[in-house]
C-alpha cells in the first residue's frame, strides 16, 4: 500500500487532531497493517470484541473501528498510536492497572501481547472493521450543519415590521387584543412593573411621559437588578455546611443597580461582569462587575484530596451560570458526556472551562488612584477589616494574580492547566484543554478572531476578554443568541412568561419560542438602539399587547389556553420583594437609601434587595413569598398560594408596623369615609366603590382601631397582584 493511502488513513482518525506524526509514519503504518491482518485482527475479535463493540459495549468502549477505537471510553484514551508504552490497553492486557484485559479471565499469553504492543507501536491501523460494514459512532464532538437548524442556534432574520401589535397580530388566529385597561390600572401595572413600588398620589396624563420618569428613577435599577440577581445567582456567603459570609459581594449588587439605571449597553454589562478587571483595571465598578463569577458556592473546608476536584466544581459554576444566564443554554450537562440532547460536546466544554484556568475569587483593596492590592497581603500587615490606606474600597472580585496567597483565600486553589476529563473525573485526564468556544455558535471556526492579548505586563491571562469577545460577536460568535435571551427575559418580567417559556433553556429540552420573529425583531431592535435596554422596555409598555386589559375571555382561552399569543394581559403576584417594598411605601416608613453592606434584620426600612443574603439563613418572609434558593442561576420564580404567607400577612410584627404607619398616614384624612377612601387611593391607585365604602366603614364603627383596617387592606389580593 502507497504511503500516501496510509497518510490519509492515519489523518481521518479523531486521534490526528493534535498528533504530531512520527517521519517514518507511513513505514511503520505498513508494517502495522501485515501485524493486524495477520494476529492482531484475530486476537481482538476472539479476545475483546464480544464485550467491546459486539454484544454490548462495556465502558463505553467500541474497537470494531479504528475511529472508536482511538476515540477511546469512560476510563479515557485507551490507544495511543506509535506509543505503546502511553496506551493503557497495553497495561490493562498486562495486567498492570486495572480493569484487567480481558476481565475475569487469564491473562494473554506472552506473544499475544507482543503482537499487540508491536501494532500499536506501528501505528494501530485497521485493514477493515472488525465486524463487516460496521460504522464508526458519529463524532459527537463535531458538531454539523443539521446541528445548526435549530432556531435557537441561527442569525437573527430581518423582520420587517413597525411594532410589537403587528408581529403578535400576525399570529392571532383571527383574535384581537382585548380593550386597554382603564389608566388608574395602567398607572400602577407601569409603577409596580418598573420600580416594583405603588404610585404616589400626583396626577398623570401622558403615560409615555411617565414611562420615562419611571425609567429615569433610582428605583428602576432597585427593582430590575434584583430580577438580574437571580439570574446571577447572587449570594454573599460560601454555602455548604460553614456557609461563611463574603462581607464585600455587596459591591456587585450594587453594580448591578449602577449598570441598569445608567443603561449600559448590555454587551458591556455582559463584558464588564466576564472580564471587567481586564477590560478597565482601574475602574472600581468593573472590577466589582466580575463578582458575578464568584457569586456561586465553594466549600471553605476541604481534604488534600478534595483540592483538584473542587477546583473544577468552581470553574463549573462560572461556565455553567455563564452559560444559563447570558446563553440560555445548559453548558454544564456536558461535563461528564457530550451533551444528550443540543450540540454541546464535552470537547467544547472544556475547551470553555479553560477560559477559567487561572480565575479565582479574592478580596481586594481598590485605592483613590485606581491602585488594587489584595486584601490578603494587607491583612498580614493589619488585622483590622479596613484597608490601610483611606478611602480604598475593599471587595470581592474575581480576577487573576493579584497576589499569590489569594489561592489560599475564599477563592480556593487554581492549577496552571485545565485537562479535558472522562466522566468529569479528574482521575481520568485526557490531554491538556485549550480555551474554545461553542461550535455550533462559531460561525467562523476559528477562535483566533475573538482571542485577546494582554498587554506586556499585565496581571491577567486575556481569556474571559475573549470569551467575552465571541458571547457578544453578533455576525461570527455567540452574539444573536446573548440578545435573544435578554430580550426574552424582559419580556418575562412584563408579562408573567417570556416568549420564551423557558428563560435559561433555548436549547431542545426547553419550551419553544411561541413568537420567533418577534423574538427576533426585539433582538435586532436592541442590537439597533446600541444594546441599550430602556428603548425596548419603553417598546413593550407602550405596545397595546401590554396595556390591554386583564378581562377574560372564554373563545380566547379555548384556542390559546397557555395565553402564548398575549390577546391578554393575565394578572401576576408580585414577588416576595415587591410586596414588602410596596408595603413599606404605602406606610411611609420606607428608608431610600441605596447601595452598601446590607442587613438580616427583617425591622430593616430599607428595599428588599439590600437584605443580606446569606445562603443558610435565608430571610425566613422572602422564602415564604419564593425567594429561590441561590445555587444556581435561576431563570424564574414560581408562584405558590400556601398558609405561611397569609400568616404572615396577619400575624408578623413587620405587617403590624406596616399597618400601623399606613394608619397614620391616611388618620388626618379627615371622617371615617375620607380615610377609607385614602387607603384605597395609596393601596390600590383607584376610589373604592359604593358596598367597599360601605363595608370599611362599618368595620371601623365596629370598634377596629384603622390599623387593624389597615392591616386588612394591606393583605387583600388586589394589593399584592399587578392587575
Amino acid at each position: 500500500m502507497r504511503p500516501l493511502l496510509f497518510t490519509a488513513l492515519f489523518a481521518a482518525s479523531s486521534y490526528a487532531a493534535d498528533a504530531v506524526l512520527p517521519a517514518d509514519h507511513a513505514q511503520r503504518m505498513e508494517r502495522g497493517m501485515r501485524i493486524f491482518q495477520g494476529r492482531v485482527a484475530h486476537l481482538l475479535k476472539e479476545q475483546c470484541l464480544r464485550c467491546h463493540g459486539g454484544e454490548k459495549v462495556k465502558s463505553d468502549f467500541d474497537l470494531a473501528t479504528r475511529e472508536d477505537l482511538l476515540r477511546g471510553g469512560s476510563h479515557g484514551t485507551a490507544v495511543i498510536p506509535f506509543d505503546a508504552k502511553a496506551s493503557t490497553l497495553v497495561d490493562q492486557i498486562n495486567h498492570r492497572k486495572e480493569p484487567h484485559m480481558p476481565d475475569n479471565a487469564p491473562k494473554l499469553p506472552a506473544d499475544s501481547i507482543a503482537a499487540i504492543t508491536e501494532w500499536i507501536d506501528n501505528g494501530a491501523p485497521y485493514a477493515e472493521p472488525l465486524i463487516a460494514g460496521k460504522k464508526p459512532k458519529r463524532d459527537a464532538s463535531v458538531v454539523s450543519a443539521e446541528d445548526r437548524e435549530w432556531w435557537a442556534f441561527q442569525p437573527l432574520k430581518k423582520v420587517q415590521a413597525k411594532s410589537i401589535d403587528e408581529l403578535l397580530l400576525k399570529n392571532a388566529k383571527g383574535m384581537t387584543f382585548n380593550p386597554p385597561a382603564p389608566t388608574p390600572v395602567l398607572v400602577r401595572r407601569l409603577y409596580l412593573d418598573l420600580t416594583g413600588l405603588p404610585p404616589d398620589l400626583s396626577v398623570v396624563t401622558e403615560l409615555s411621559d411617565l414611562t420615562d420618569r419611571l425609567l429615569a428613577s433610582p428605583a428602576y435599577g432597585e427593582r430590575w437588578g434584583r430580577h438580574w440577581l437571580d439570574v446571577a445567582r447572587f449570594a454573599e456567603s460560601t454555602g455548604f455546611e460553614q456557609d461563611y459570609d463574603r462581607p464585600y459581594a455587596f459591591h456587585y449588587r450594587d453594580f448591578v443597580i449602577k449598570a441598569l439605571n445608567s443603561d449600559m449597553p448590555y454587551d458591556q454589562f455582559v463584558k464588564w461582569q466576564l472580564a471587567g478587571d481586564e477590560y478597565e483595571p482601574k475602574n472600581p465598578l468593573a472590577l466589582a462587575a466580575t463578582g458575578f463569577l464568584g457569586a456561586g458556592v465553594f466549600p471553605s473546608q476541604i481534604t488534600e484530596n478534595e483540592v483538584e476536584r473542587t477546583r473544577y466544581d468552581a470553574m463549573d459554576d462560572m461556565l455553567s451560570t455563564t452559560s444559563s444566564a447570558m446563553l440560555g443554554l445548559t453548558v454544564g450537562c456536558a461535563r461528564c458526556h457530550d451533551h444528550k440532547f443540543d450540540p454541546l460536546p464535552t470537547r467544547d466544554y472544556y475547551a470553555m472551562l479553560a477560559t477559567f484556568t487561572t480565575t479565582t475569587r479574592m478580596n481586594v483593596d481598590v485605592h483613590p488612584d485606581g491602585k488594587v492590592t489584595s486584601a490578603v497581603t494587607t491583612k498580614k500587615k493589619k488585622d483590622a477589616d479596613t484597608p490601610l490606606i483611606p478611602n480604598a474600597t475593599r471587595m470581592m472580585i474575581c480576577g487573576e494574580g493579584y497576589d499569590p496567597i489569594v489561592m489560599h483565600t475564599q477563592g480556593g486553589p487554581f492549577f496552571d492547566k485545565t485537562y479535558t476529563l472522562k466522566r468529569g473525573n479528574t482521575d481520568m485526564k485526557d490531554g491538556e484543554a485549550t480555551q474554545g468556544f461553542l461550535q455550533v455558535l462559531s460561525r467562523s471556526g476559528d477562535a483566533k478572531r475573538w482571542q485577546w492579548q494582554p498587554p506586556k505586563g499585565a496581571i491577567y491571562s486575556g481569556r474571559r476578554r475573549s470569551l467575552s469577545n465571541w458571547i457578544t460577536d453578533v455576525d461570527e460568535g455567540a452574539g444573536a443568541l446573548l440578545a435573544r435571551v435578554i430580550v426574552n427575559r424582559l419580556w418575562q418580567h412584563h408579562f408573567g412568561t417570556g416568549l420564551v417559556p423557558t428563560a435559561n433553556d433555548f436549547g431542545k429540552t426547553g419550551t419553544p419560542c411561541t413568537q420567533p420573529e418577534l423574538l427576533d425583531w426585539l433582538a435586532g431592535q436592541l442590537i439597533a438602539n446600541g444594546w441599550k435596554l430602556k428603548p425596548i422596555h419603553k417598546m413593550i409598555l407602550s405596545s397595546r399587547a401590554w396595556q390591554q386589559s386583564s378581562a377574560r375571555d372564554a373563545n380566547k382561552e379555548a384556542a390559546d389556553p397557555a395565553n402564548g399569543l398575549f390577546m391578554r394581559f393575565v394578572p401576576q403576584r408580585l414577588e416576595a420583594e415587591a410586596i414588602r417594598d410596596s408595603m413599606l411605601a404605602v406606610s411611609g416608613l420606607l428608608d431610600p437609601a441605596m447601595f452598601g453592606p446590607g442587613t438580616r434584620d427583617e425591622n430593616s426600612k430599607r428595599r428588599s434587595i439590600y437584605f443580606n443574603i446569606k445562603r443558610s439563613q435565608l430571610i425566613g418572609s422572602m422564602v415564604a413569598f419564593d425567594l429561590p434558593e441561590p445555587l444556581v442561576s435561576q431563570g424564574g420564580r414560581p408562584t405558590t398560594t400556601v398558609a405561611p404567607q397569609a400568616l404572615i400577612l396577619m400575624n408578623s410584627p413587620q405587617s403590624r408596623q406596616w399597618a400601623e404607619g399606613l394608619a397614620k398616614r391616611i388618620q388626618s384624612a379627615g371622617s371615617e369615609e375620607e380615610q377609607v377612601t385614602q387607603a384605597y387611593r395609596l393601596c390600590f391607585n383607584r376610589y373604592p366603590k359604593t358596598d367597599e365604602l360601605a363595608a370599611a366603614t362599618e368595620f371601623l364603627k365596629s370598634g377596629a382601631s384603622l390599623a387593624d383596617y389597615c392591616q386588612v387592606v394591606l393583605g387583600l389580593n388586589e394589593f399584592i397582584y399587578v392587575n
